[in-house]
């Protein structure tokens, strides 16, 4: 399940980034071709805001996971509560591992529209 969402992730990323494509080359007039390209690169910025807003959301979800484990240990209730929370915290960590990865994702294709709206605003 997670590969098929890495795999919707970069399917849905690598469409808006041939919508992008087409869009800016099927433009005939440098002037609409640039205002295209402009929103697109307001549109990628707010995108990459967010997926670096979710780096630092997931850098603390780490921390907790860390303090989680330090108290598991110390709690000492017993072999199964402590299995529990054992799975509890490494399903989470997993969970955030994935949302790294599909922010990962996120970046790389962001990058890429970045590159062929600048470009397509520098060439005539």
């Amino acid at each position: 399940m997670k590969f098929l969402s890495y795999a919707y992730r970069f399917l849905s990323n690598f469409i808006f980034l041939a919508l992008v494509y087409y869009s800016l080359n099927f433009m005939d007039k440098y002037q609409q071709r640039a205002i295209v390209a402009i929103l697109v690169l307001v549109y990628a910025a707010m995108r990459a805001a967010s997926a670096l807003r979710s780096f630092y959301f997931f850098q603390r979800i780490e921390r907790l996971e860390g303090e989680a484990r330090r108290l598991a240990g110390l709690a000492g209730e017993g072999p199964s509560a402590s299995a529990q929370r054992r799975q509890i915290v490494n399903e989470v960590a997993g969970l955030r591992h994935a949302g790294e990865m599909k922010a990962y994702i996120d970046l790389l294709f962001l990058a890429l529209i970045v590159l062929l709206c600048v470009s397509k605003i520098v060439t005539d």
